[in-house]
């Protein structure tokens, strides 16, 4: 059925069919009733406007021949005595100005774009109105009736005009939707692959440290092994030994999960984002989040500094950490404010909350990993791996990380300072992970 509607022979017999119809309901602007102005003639521009990849040509004499048969048979009700023969000669006019106006519109159609909404207007006012001589020509040629009245051109000038300005304005309104349409599409998609690569990242972040550990891991091991082996402990020397080629083989498994995951996150490293763009996508995140929680959060943006950076999806990953506790921390309802400047040679992400806060005598351990004040109900602790995690991120792009009270008010205050030179400067292969400096 699908394929059926996109067969261009198809769209083409229904734009003639329709513009036929709409032809029907018309007004009879001169004294004769051979010639008559219909709706047909701005569904014809419209539809033709809307679907430039067909031949104009083609629909031009699908529609002409289709508005020739149905004038035709309409004029045969009126005057049931007329021949058909007479009939159709009557109204070839008609169905040949459907024909000049498809060939003037060709000429054009892949330009509509190029022309500004009035010149566009008057090149289609002019097709109207050359169209209109055609059909007023051959009326002359086959009723013997006098086209040469100024009146009457002045009148389809100023019918050609109106209809086609009227067209173009319906037509920038259909194709402003498109373009909101595919903006917000366009949007969502970003969203979604900004939130997958932004989890990407982080699980590959921490399986690149992970896997530093186990390498010291794997070096302590053998040196235990050889102390063993030294002292003539040789059960405990082999199986000392063992476990530090079990752990050896853990990291190459681990190095083949990070060659993965890097070789689809690096397809998305190269895209630069602005600044803002990045506080967008962290801020509508964590609307959605706090909403899912049932909770009334405002979330307020001051941005003072914008920059383009290679590093969004690590700074990405540092807001939606800070922002997502800091509704998590919020019980009911409250303010999230999230505040951008630029001091000195850094620049200053602040993220400010209404929570419940965090107490002086634990500001100095919540960095550190498996610290955490979260519980579910039955009282097991999450995993506490995230301001943690937010601390790495920072500290590889080499920057600082704190926590204070707001001036005045409950909650907390997360400041995180990074140099301006490190969110500028291109990303080399592996500066976007952590790395010890």
């Amino acid at each position: 059925m699908r394929n059926w509607v996109r067969n261009e022979n198809v769209q083409m017999t229904a734009i003639a069919l329709a513009t036929a119809i709409g032809a029907q309901f018309k007004i009879n602007p001169f004294r004769e009733d051979y010639f008559r102005i219909g709706l047909g003639v701005s569904i014809f521009l419209f539809l033709l406007m809307i679907m430039p990849h067909l031949s104009y040509v083609k629909t031009g004499i699908l529609t002409g021949i289709a508005n020739l048969i149905f004038q035709s048979v309409d004029l045969l009700n009126h005057v049931s005595t007329m021949p058909i023969l007479e009939s159709m000669r009557d109204n070839v006019g008609a169905g040949m100005y459907y024909v000049v106006f498809a060939y003037g519109l060709s000429k054009i159609k892949h330009r509509f774009h190029e022309f500004q909404p009035l010149v566009l207007g008057g090149m289609i006012t002019i097709i109207d109105f050359s169209s209109n001589l055609t059909e007023l020509l051959l009326r002359g040629i086959f009723n013997g009736t006098n086209i040469f009245y100024m009146k009457e051109w002045l009148y389809l000038l100023i019918v050609g005009a109106l209809r086609s300005y009227f067209v173009i304005g319906l037509y920038n309104s259909f194709a402003v939707r498109q373009m909101r349409l595919l903006h917000a599409e366009q949007e969502k998609r970003m969203e979604q692959m900004m939130s997958v690569n932004s989890g990407l990242y982080g699980e590959a972040f921490y399986l690149k440290k992970a896997m530093n550990t186990i390498e010291g891991i794997t070096a302590d091991s053998y040196e235990l092994y050889r102390d063993l082996r030294e002292n003539e402990m040789n059960e405990y020397s082999q199986r000392t030994l063992g476990i530090a080629q079990q752990i050896h083989e853990v990291k190459k498994d681990s190095q083949r999960i990070l060659a993965g995951l890097l070789k689809v996150y690096d397809s998305e490293k190269a895209v630069h984002l602005q600044l803002s763009e990045m506080l967008h996508f962290a801020a509508k995140g964590n609307r959605k989040y706090a909403e899912m929680l049932n909770k009334q959060i405002t979330i307020e943006k001051q941005q003072q500094f914008d920059c383009e950076s290679p590093y969004c999806i690590p700074l990405l990953t540092v807001m939606n950490n800070l922002v997502a506790n800091a509704v998590e921390s919020i019980e009911t309802q409250g303010t999230i404010q999230i505040h951008v400047y630029e001091q000195e040679m850094d620049v200053v992400f602040e993220v400010t909350d209404s929570g419940k806060g965090i107490p002086e005598s634990k500001r100095q351990i919540i960095f550190e990993p498996g610290y955490t004040t979260k519980y579910n109900e039955v009282g097991i602790a999450a995993t506490g791996i995230g301001l943690s995690h937010v601390r790495d991120i920072v500290q590889s792009l080499e920057g600082t990380i704190t926590v204070d009270v707001p001036e005045g008010a409950k909650g907390s205050k997360f400041v995180v300072c990074i140099p301006k030179v490190s969110l500028v400067k291109e990303a080399g292969a592996d500066d976007a992970f952590y790395s010890d400096r």
